[in-house]
């Protein structure tokens, strides 16, 4: 273990870090600052995604596939990420998370589009793609595709499975006086039910669950922040003094450096809103949208949700608390600045939506898995054995140990980041063809539309008939 601690410091401190960073950067430059031009947007297009095509034989709306992509977001990483980035980076993580978010939308952009342009259709008529789709269809790389796939799946499927589940158990046990296998053995009789019905049983579960907890938390959430409204100015200047300190003190929050800052911000960033790993953009695949700009704008609207709105209440509840030199972390110092907040029922308020989003992040997990898992291999009989072997490590994930998970967890998604950044880089005009595409429809007053199923390495990408449309950033939107 101490060799993949190594090396998650060396990933994590600059490298996968900084490529996250500058792919967010490029991205934000060659689509002309999507997040801010079309901010507005996101939220119409949402509205507009509820019923999309629902009534077509096997779809799944934007809405739905949105659900389940935030389900698989939101999970620990929003309860369990801000608060190892806390404990191990100091406050200013915090504000390298916002730049993981920030710099991530376009990233997220870039994703859910090229998963609805390099996607095929399954027997059921639901869809399937992802990274592994779009490298082998756009870019030709079946190596690439392959290296992807095996890396997810490890990751996705086998790694962050066992966070998610442990961290459920760690809020079970936390208010009850149970075995953590106990609670796994409960927890997986409501995974197993769900993941053999496949991706629209998932999708319902996602979309049932995920918009009512979300709005439960928040509520939450905003009652502590504004009963200690005093502290608030005090609070955003150490998350932004923390993030630039260049050198170590005797201890508590001023004893952290920008290193560690920006390394746990990072990482725990990317853990909650998954921009850059390559994962989410297998739930927007699904969605059947008029548009794969309209799910490229669901998938920034994810990214801003999870980790500029909820991951900043957990972190602003945690740092108003006092309880960040507790030597606590995980979902332990969640549950206690939560105590801290509200007293012995603070315990209780993060049981509930820590354990609801933790089971919708087990379910997206299998199913990142298994979208992986058949571009490798054609056989009905596989997706069966895996979802076996993901049963059984929810069991395993209950009693592992905490810390030797998380690492496995960083290690794998450094590899993840890696693999799909190339991709990002070399498919980006695409991206920016289809944007232009959408910008001009839209701008002849047009609601945009986009044939499906066509061959988009055929197109002609140096000429796009709406190319004038976007030659430079416009922020009237």
């Amino acid at each position: 273990m101490e060799i993949i601690q190594y090396l998650n410091n060396i990933f994590w401190g600059w490298l996968v870090a900084g490529l996250l960073l500058c792919t967010g950067i490029y991205l934000t430059c060659r689509l002309h600052f999507p997040q801010i031009r079309y901010f507005t947007r996101l939220f119409s297009n949402l509205k507009a995604s509820l019923h999309s095509n629902e009534n077509e034989s096997g779809s799944i709306s934007g809405f739905a596939a949105l659900c389940s992509a935030l389900g698989g977001q939101v999970g620990t990483g929003c309860f369990v990420g801000v608060a190892t980035a806390i404990a191990s980076g100091g406050p200013g993580a915090v504000f390298w998370m916002w730049m993981t978010a920030l710099l991530g939308m376009p990233i997220s952009f870039a994703e859910a589009t090229l998963a609805q342009l390099f996607r095929e259709k399954n027997p059921d008529g639901t869809y399937r793609g992802g990274p592994a789709y779009y490298m082998e269809k756009g870019m030709h790389s079946h190596v690439l595709s392959v290296l992807l796939s095996v890396s997810i799946m490890i990751g996705m499927g086998v790694f962050d499975f066992m966070v998610q589940t442990n961290s459920v158990s760690l809020a079970v046990t936390g208010v009850v006086d149970i075995s953590p296998l106990f609670a796994g053995m409960v927890l997986l009789l409501f995974v197993g039910l769900v993941i053999f019905g496949g991706i629209k049983r998932l999708s319902k579960v996602a979309s049932t669950i995920v918009p009512f907890v979300a709005m439960g938390y928040l509520v939450m959430a905003v009652y502590v922040v504004l009963t200690h409204f005093s502290l608030l100015p005090g609070m955003i200047e150490t998350i932004f003094s923390s993030a630039f300190n260049f050198q170590s003190a005797a201890g508590g929050a001023a004893g952290y450096t920008m290193q560690e800052a920006f390394r746990y911000g990072v990482a725990r960033g990317l853990f909650t809103n998954d921009a850059g790993k390559g994962t989410a953009p297998s739930m927007h695949a699904t969605a059947i949208v008029p548009h794969p700009v309209n799910q490229g704008f669901a998938a920034m609207l994810g990214t801003f949700i999870t980790t500029i709105i909820i991951c900043s209440c957990t972190a602003f509840c945690i740092l108003l608390s006092g309880q960040i030199g507790s030597g606590e972390t995980g979902i332990a110092l969640t549950q206690s600045a939560f105590e801290s907040n509200l007293g012995p029922m603070g315990r209780w308020a993060i049981f509930l939506p820590m354990t609801l989003f933790g089971f919708t992040t087990l379910l997206a997990d299998n199913y990142y898995g298994e979208v992986n898992l058949r571009h490798l291999v054609q056989s009905p009989k596989a997706v069966l054995v895996y979802r076996v072997i993901c049963c059984g490590l929810v069991l395993v994930g209950a009693v592992a140990p905490v810390p030797v998970v998380w690492e496995l967890v960083d290690f794998a998604s450094a590899f993840m980041v890696f693999f799909n950044a190339i991709a990002l880089w070399g498919l980006s005009k695409y991206v920016i063809y289809i944007l232009k595409d959408y910008a001009g429809q839209s701008a002849r007053g047009k609601t945009p539309c986009w044939q499906p199923d066509q061959d988009v390495t055929k197109l002609d990408l140096g000429k796009c008939s709406d190319e004038q449309e976007v030659t430079k950033p416009d922020f009237s939107h």
